[in-house]
């Protein structure tokens, strides 16, 4: 079906908008496959508001008479009025945006129709592929080796087609142990740590079940990667009742009686519809109009959102001591292993890792540890904090990451080589891009769709010089030393850059920031005359 098909009002004159910082215009809205534009008709004004359909989280309509006011919930939180002359037009343009909005057909989605002139679909897509990783860490070479048996995706579906993994163990070692672990994810390096050569390895649960079977081969693996130390940390992100349970349906832990080297910690982190029902709650405090201040901060701590917060940065915190302080080797993982266990990794390794902390080193963290390891971005992006649809996969997990990246930005604002604005970019992208980056669910499925071959990446247009300029932070001193958070309540605060962007006082504070930003670009340049 052609997108021309859905759309039974294309322009529609005299239409009245009511967007958030601006009075209201009036003017002409269009509708096409992929975006809404509204054109402002006031003499001197050239105004225009481009908004692409996929950032349409849920809409309302009300008729009134003869006319129609359309309200448009957005997934970047922005809430738009349109007020449109004629009912016929105000259903037609309803239903076209209902429609078009919730396209299911990933190569419909308007990544692979947008072709900005300064990018070029023969580059290289991405900035690193796990073969290029592997090459740059001559330390790894000696004892670790790139492994190519999910080649084809016929080993684990969410993994790429090389990981990388001890030298001792051959591939067919690894078939099996992928057997025993959920969904195929079986341990694999993420993580090399400089300092003291010990590593982060993550996975999903193995496959105990209640009958507590093992598998020899997933021991072996494991002993390989603490070789002669004299133990490892594994870090479940579930607690013992949870792993139980989990174990009554198929799903399990390492048992102390088989991997005696390894020390289990369990760290209980929230996901799936915890998760979203706690950002729906904030974002519904955020909305709060009535300005009484206890009650907004009622709403607040009842959206348990902050206390998500805590919890990722205090077990990140904890496997990053793991390996920086106490010296040993940690695996990561509690139950697919798509979601928390990226997490901690991709925030443990921020805490410690100085490269991970510049701006082109943040962007190659985010496509090693999301991207590529299978984070199933259209699952869980497939809705924010409006939607009236029921809930299905969706979970703001990478937004809560953004969220713990934000609280040590706040925390260490001289130690991060990247500005707020970046992460405020990334969390407009994952739900709404005109990239391919976020699309898809794994790498075989954006091979399979030629997202690489047909859509343009992000991160790759994010390190253009001028986007690079803006989305650094000019106050960036680098430091060898690792960066601890703190997670004590009074430490962390509500992320008014996101969740309250579309007010008064935000958009002041951001003037006021570019205002800074500028002054010390100056006097840089200044100082270096």
């Amino acid at each position: 079906m052609e997108f021309s098909d859905h759309i039974k009002t294309a322009n529609v004159e005299d239409v009245v908008l009511r967007q958030p910082l601006h009075p209201p215009s009036r003017g002409t809205l269009c509708i096409t496959g992929h975006h809404l534009l509204f054109s402002e008709r006031e003499e001197g004004s050239s105004q225009q508001v481009l908004l692409l359909l996929r950032n349409i989280d849920a809409i309302e309509k009300r008729m009134s008479g003869s006319s129609g006011t359309i309200t448009i919930k957005c997934k970047d939180l922005r809430v738009l009025q349109l007020d449109i002359p004629g009912m016929e037009q105000c259903l037609n343009i309803s239903r076209s945006i209902e429609t078009l909005s919730c396209l299911d057909n990933v190569s419909e989605m308007y990544p692979f129709f947008y072709r900005p002139t300064d990018l070029s679909l023969q580059d290289q897509w991405g900035l690193s592929t796990p073969e290029i990783h592997y090459t740059q860490m001559k330390e790894l070479h000696e004892r670790w080796r790139l492994s190519s048996v999910n080649k084809s995706y016929s080993v684990c579906p969410s993994y790429p087609p090389a990981v990388i993994v001890p030298n001792c163990i051959d591939d067919e070692t690894l078939k099996k142990v992928a057997k025993f672990r959920q969904g195929g994810r079986f341990p694999v390096l993420c993580y090399y740590h400089r300092k003291n050569g010990m590593v982060i390895m993550r996975s999903s649960q193995p496959l105990t079940g209640a009958n507590r079977k093992r598998c020899k081969e997933d021991e072996l693996l494991l002993q390989a990667v603490i070789e002669d130390s004299d133990k490892g940390f594994i870090i479940d992100t579930r607690s013992s009742q949870q792993v139980q349970q989990a174990r009554m349906t198929g799903g399990g832990f390492e048992s102390k009686s088989f991997y005696n080297c390894w020390k289990r910690l369990h760290r209980q982190m929230e996901r799936g519809k915890v998760l979203q029902e706690s950002l729906i709650k904030l974002v519904e405090a955020c909305s709060d109009e009535s300005h009484n201040v206890d009650r907004w901060l009622s709403k607040l701590e009842n959206s348990k959102w902050l206390s998500h917060v805590q919890t990722a940065l205090s077990t990140a915190g904890l496997l990053a001591e793991c390996v920086e302080r106490d010296g040993h080797s940690a695996l990561v993982h509690g139950y697919e292993g798509t979601d928390c266990s990226l997490l901690i990794c991709t925030l443990a390794q921020l805490i410690m890792d100085p490269f991970c902390r510049t701006l082109e080193g943040f962007l190659a963290l985010l496509e090693r540890e999301w991207v590529q390891a299978g984070h199933p971005f259209q699952q869980r992006c497939a809705h924010s904090a409006y939607s009236h649809a029921r809930f299905q996969q969706e979970s703001p997990v990478f937004l809560l990451l953004l969220d713990c990246v934000w609280q040590l930005w706040r925390q260490f604002p001289l130690a991060l080589g990247f500005s707020e604005a970046l992460l405020l970019r990334l969390a407009n992208e994952v739900y709404a891009s005109d990239y391919g980056t976020f699309l898809c669910n794994n790498d075989q499925e954006r091979c399979a769709l030629g997202v690489k071959d047909r859509t343009h990446c992000l991160f790759q247009a994010l390190l253009r010089p001028a986007e690079r300029d803006y989305y650094s932070n000019p106050l960036y001193e680098p430091t060898e030393l690792a960066i601890w958070p703190s997670v004590h309540p009074q430490s962390l605060q509500l992320w008014r850059g996101f969740f309250l962007r579309w007010t008064q006082l935000t958009h002041h504070l951001e003037a006021v920031q570019e205002e800074i930003r500028s002054m010390v670009i100056e006097w840089a340049r200044v100082a270096q005359r």
